[in-house]
């Protein structure tokens, strides 16, 4: 019955064929969706969202650890591989080449079918998650690749039915609840349609040059094989022309906001996006939704995005009595920040934002990636560390992916490193959980030219590194905390922002401390503040929080 109806749908397109193709998606965009809208205050246009706030669970919370993982984990070949795969020539398509065949014959369906996650358990990684001082877990409901990680209503292609034949969202909700963590959602599908688009091609130069790849392949072509039943189509969605520069692998990323001659999704795949997202948030009603994508889904090429987050909002509201959920999206305009919390993908801000705002980043990369861990190149907990104690500073929220492998485990560095964060927060955590922003976030060389964002962006990694000059504030009540990141070697610290003549903090410093330690020598001159610190380092000296009142 669902399926005639996304049929139905799209059968009306060549009626509206005769208009612009942003104005035919829109008007079929409106018609009636499978999935109701739950009723309330706000209703699908950004002046009506503006009426959002940041709950305050989220403002406190500070820190998320987030399972990127899906299907293309299985390959331990790193980020993106259902699209890499397809790119004649390239580094994935080589090892996909060498581990599963040739991408005519064995394609991206293959590597979700060899997909078991026999050695996932999510009870025990939320438990280690918390005890690194995680406040919310966020787990991938699905990616660029189509696949659904859930008892999925709308997309047949899902872990229940295939792969690990699981309910991989719902077992990961259970966890996070079950340790008293608040249970995200990061949804990414809105994109396949011109994503996967690298699916459509062919070789074009060896024994295979023209023979297709698997891209194109219909229902009908699946009799006697392990998929027959199913529809190709309804996972890569190629049933469509080409975008501008289709051939081109970097053109993809000028046509995120479905802009600069990006092919653009008929009516079906609106809806079907929309029903597929509607549909996992009543089943599994998550605390945040992350959106991989300009401001909302599918925006500015249709509403239904701005569907989704009204639906979300009245929903919340009418459980709760206010709204007690988050949505991330990225590269916000001004209006767009005030009815959703902006993330910035792999980067910073560079000073406090009015509100409350997260960044995105992977100790690894965002899919696992085997030679990271062979060749020993995650961040380090200190890294981690550093970057918390400036975005905590600048009023955000530090959301980090520990990749986890297509088993369903992670790795020993893996371990080691989130294990350093823990030994870390279990000094300094007051420092972090349910603080504000000071009157300035810092200070110290490191603050002096930051790198610029590029689009939602990357701009981690670029600045001056951080070392015991450099010194982020936090506030709770009347406690003021100086996180200073790095033990300096003569074993005192001069905060100079605290200086006698320094209108910022003009009243009296009664006492000073480590976060969870004995109190501190310390005199307070027109230089600033100077401390002495205990003659043993802690273990976590790379940054440690002095406790101001």
């Amino acid at each position: 019955m669902k399926r005639r109806h996304l049929l139905s749908a799209a059968g009306l397109l060549p009626l509206l064929m005769a208009e612009k193709p942003l104005q035919a998606a829109e008007q079929l965009a409106r018609q009636p969706a499978t999935e109701p809208m739950a009723a309330g205050p706000f209703n699908p246009d950004w002046k009506s969202l503006e009426q959002y706030a940041v709950p305050d669970w989220y403002g406190d919370a500070k820190f998320g650890i987030w399972a990127h993982w899906g299907p293309q984990c299985q390959a331990e070949a790193g980020d993106w591989y259902a699209r890499g795969m397809y790119e004649e020539g390239g580094r994935q398509y080589n090892y996909h080449l060498k581990k599963y065949g040739h991408p005519s014959k064995v394609g991206f369906k293959e590597v979700i079918h060899d997909w078991k996650a026999e050695k996932w358990d999510p009870d025990a990684l939320v438990a280690l998650y918390k005890r690194a001082g995680a406040q919310y877990f966020v787990a991938l409901a699905n990616h660029h690749d189509n696949f659904d990680n859930y008892d999925s209503a709308y997309q047949p292609w899902n872990s229940t039915r295939i792969g690990p034949r699981k309910d991989l969202i719902g077992g990961w909700a259970k966890a996070a609840r079950h340790h008293g963590l608040r249970f995200g959602v990061s949804v990414h599908a809105s994109h396949a349609w011109t994503w996967m688009e690298t699916a459509q091609r062919a070789d074009r130069k060896g024994p295979l040059k023209g023979v297709p790849y698997d891209g194109n392949l219909r229902a009908a072509q699946g009799k006697g094989t392990w998929w027959e039943g199913l529809d190709p189509q309804d996972l890569y969605a190629q049933n469509h022309p080409l975008s501008k520069q289709s051939d081109d692998n970097n053109a993809l990323h000028g046509q995120w906001d479905w802009g600069d001659g990006a092919s653009l999704p008929d009516a079906a795949y609106h809806r079907k996006f929309y029903n597929r997202t509607v549909d996992l948030i009543n089943k599994y009603d998550p605390d945040l939704i992350y959106f991989d994508d300009t401001a909302l889904p599918l925006w500015p090429a249709s509403t239904v995005g701005l569907k989704v987050a009204a639906h979300y909002y009245n929903k919340s509201l009418a459980k709760n009595g206010k709204v007690e959920v988050v949505i991330n999206g990225k590269i916000l305009n001004e209006q767009q920040r005030k009815c959703l919390v902006w993330d910035i993908e792999r980067g910073q801000s560079d000073k406090i934002e009015p509100q409350v705002w997260q960044t995105c980043t992977c100790i690894g990369d965002w899919h696992y990636n085997r030679s990271v861990y062979e060749d020993h190149r995650y961040k380090s907990a200190q890294t981690v560390v550093h970057t918390l104690a400036d975005v905590v500073s600048k009023n955000g929220n530090l959301l980090l992916s520990v990749p986890v492998r297509g088993d369903g485990s992670i790795d020993s560095d893996e371990v080691a490193v989130v294990e350093g964060i823990a030994k870390w927060m279990a000094l300094n955590s007051e420092s972090i959980f349910a603080t504000r922003p000071w009157k300035i976030f810092g200070e110290g060389p490191a603050q002096e030219n930051a790198a610029p964002l590029s689009k939602q962006g990357f701009n981690e990694g670029k600045g001056k590194p951080f070392g015991p000059a450099d010194i982020r504030f936090t506030t709770k009540g009347e406690v003021l905390y100086a996180i200073v990141l790095g033990w300096p070697e003569d074993g005192k610290v001069l905060v100079r922002s605290l200086a006698t003549n320094n209108p910022l903090r003009p009243q009296p410093i009664q006492a000073v401390s480590l976060c969870g330690g004995a109190p501190l020598k310390f005199t307070r001159s027109e230089r600033g503040l100077e401390v002495t610190l205990p003659r043993e380092k802690p273990e976590t000296h790379y940054a440690f929080a002095l406790k101001i009142v």
